[in-house]
């Protein structure tokens, strides 16, 4: 038997309220993915992963799950999910959907139920109820504070009428964590599961994959914990019996033998991100290297090779990507404009030749930036209200894609109010410019996938590195051959010996210029 197709697989997540919007309410909908899918089938991506469209208050756009079974009016229901299914699987392209078992809404019913039963009950022992501390209670159970920033825990009003428990929520008030060790609440993801595998959904990203399982006693943490960021040694996190946990959800994925898991796994010690990926475990988790460090051939190299060694502890397949929906889009993290795009190109081409599963955000294809002028008041990540206004939160990275015309909605919708505003200056990256030029992020992106997917070269899941400058890197996939330098310095560098295929800008006297990448067998 060959290898799962997941394993060098190329993904691109759609972003669906930033997609395309078929419906004239200025949110993407799920059949704006369906009406674009010769885009994607033209890009050559095998799969896609769409981010939440079930039933949501959208509170934190869908990751506040009201019903995991059903899918949300305002991305079209479950007949347009089922569209996209048959539409995409007669094009060759698997459908992964978004999970969120860490937590539900506070509209789920299970909480409403929790908030009616009072102290002590069954349905509140589905969450983690607490008692606060001091004389009358005024205090938090502990000293946890929420991803997206201010307090973890919220006092309810109970029944009666009083100030009475807290509930803990590691991200919006309005998305309650969940206790995994409650047995309805394994039963009620495996029916979530079952019942998108029947309905012909080829996989799952797994949300907060290292965050299911809480410490018994609830300790506080130690010092000051930044807002979207933990370490290793954070108690909200990485508790060991996560691990049960997903070998459950393996269980249940196995009846389905073609079916992929991939965990959103924030842990940086690799010893203890690899445990994620043991044989009965996920088959792909996310390692964000790649998306915490400058455009420096050293920071790149190290970052390479600690994935590499992460996923050698259990022979498990390397995951890469440059960006995402929380993540900032690399065209701005390496310093904007021509330069950004430059060197995001370049890192494009890196990344698109190491061995395994490659993700790709909607939009990079375009060399979309960041959007860093939104203003204050249309600002809708709930990080932006949690943290007093101080971090402005990922609405930046989250903008409409531009597809046609020279002026905003450009063709993502028929309303000119999109639920973020889009910029002017757009017109010249929207597909249907880029599409008109052969020298465009978008052509250089076809180029460089249909290279990947029909080339030998690219075969194996190894590489040697290669001597090159001090500012640059140059390795070897050690089955196929082929080759990727990469100049992150300033003068142009001498490329190793072989037939350069692509290049992410012209080479100068045949040398490879700078913030530039190439190919070569």
């Amino acid at each position: 038997m060959g290898p799962a197709w997941w394993s060098n697989a190329v993904f691109h997540q759609v972003y669906p309220r930033s997609f395309a919007d078929t419906d004239g309410d200025g949110v993407g909908d799920i059949d704006g993915v369906v009406a674009h899918l010769d885009h994607l089938e033209r890009l050559g991506v095998d799969a896609i992963w769409l981010n939440p469209v079930t039933v949501s208050p959208m509170a934190d756009h869908g990751y506040d799950v009201a019903d995991p079974r059903d899918i949300d009016p305002l991305f079209g229901g479950m007949p347009a999910i089922e569209r996209l299914i048959a539409a995409a699987h007669q094009r060759g392209i698997k459908i992964t959907m978004d999970v969120v078992p860490n937590h539900t809404s506070s509209a789920h019913p299970w909480f409403q139920a929790a908030l009616a039963a009072g102290p002590g009950t069954d349905a509140r022992d589905r969450y983690f109820f607490r008692d606060g501390r001091g004389a009358d209670g005024e205090l938090p159970p502990n000293n946890w504070t929420s991803v997206f920033g201010g307090p973890a825990w919220t006092r309810v009003v109970e029944p009666d009428g009083n100030p009475g428990q807290y509930y803990l929520h590691l991200f919006d008030t309005e998305q309650p964590d969940l206790n995994w060790e409650h047995p309805d609440v394994f039963d009620d993801f495996e029916k979530t599961l079952r019942f998108w595998l029947e309905r012909g959904v080829d996989g799952f990203r797994i949300d907060v994959a290292h965050g299911m399982a809480k410490p018994a006693d609830l300790p506080d943490a130690k010092g000051d914990v930044k807002v979207l960021s933990h370490s290793d040694d954070d108690p909200r996190f990485n508790n060991p019996s996560v691990h049960d946990i997903h070998r459950g959800i393996r269980k249940i994925v196995d009846d389905y033998p073609d079916a992929v898991t991939i965990g959103e796994v924030w842990v940086m010690d690799n010893l203890l991100w690899a445990e994620y990926l043991r044989p009965d475990e996920l088959h792909l988790g996310f390692n964000f290297r790649l998306t915490k460090i400058d455009f420096d051939a050293a920071q790149i190299h190290d970052a390479i090779q600690n994935s590499l060694a992460a996923t050698a502890v259990y022979k498990s397949v390397p995951t890469w990507t440059l960006s995402n929906h929380d993540v900032g889009r690399e065209v701005t993290r390496y310093g904007g404009g021509e330069i950004g795009l430059r060197r995001a190109r370049a890192m494009a081409m890196v990344m698109l030749a190491l061995p395994g599963a490659v993700f790709i955000y909607n939009g990079e294809e375009l060399g979309l930036p960041d959007v860093l002028d939104l203003p204050d008041e249309v600002l809708q990540d709930p990080t932006w209200e949690r943290s007093g206004h101080v971090e402005r939160g990922r609405d930046k990275c989250r903008v409409p894609l531009p597809w046609s015309g020279t002026a905003p909605p450009f063709g993502f919708s028929s309303s000119p109010d999109t639920w973020l505003p889009m910029p002017a200056d757009w017109a010249s990256l929207t597909v249907e410019r880029q599409d008109a030029d052969p020298n465009s992020t978008l052509a250089f992106f076809r180029t460089a996938l249909q290279l990947r997917r029909e080339r030998s070269e690219f075969d194996g899941g190894e590489l040697e590195w290669l001597s090159a400058s001090a500012d640059g890197l140059a390795f070897r996939r050690t089955a196929g051959g082929l080759i990727c330098a990469l100049n992150t310095g300033e003068r142009p560098m001498p490329l190793p010996s072989g037939e350069v295929i692509l290049a992410s800008a012209p080479l100068v006297d045949g040398r490879l210029p700078n913030d530039t990448a190439a190919w070569l067998v």
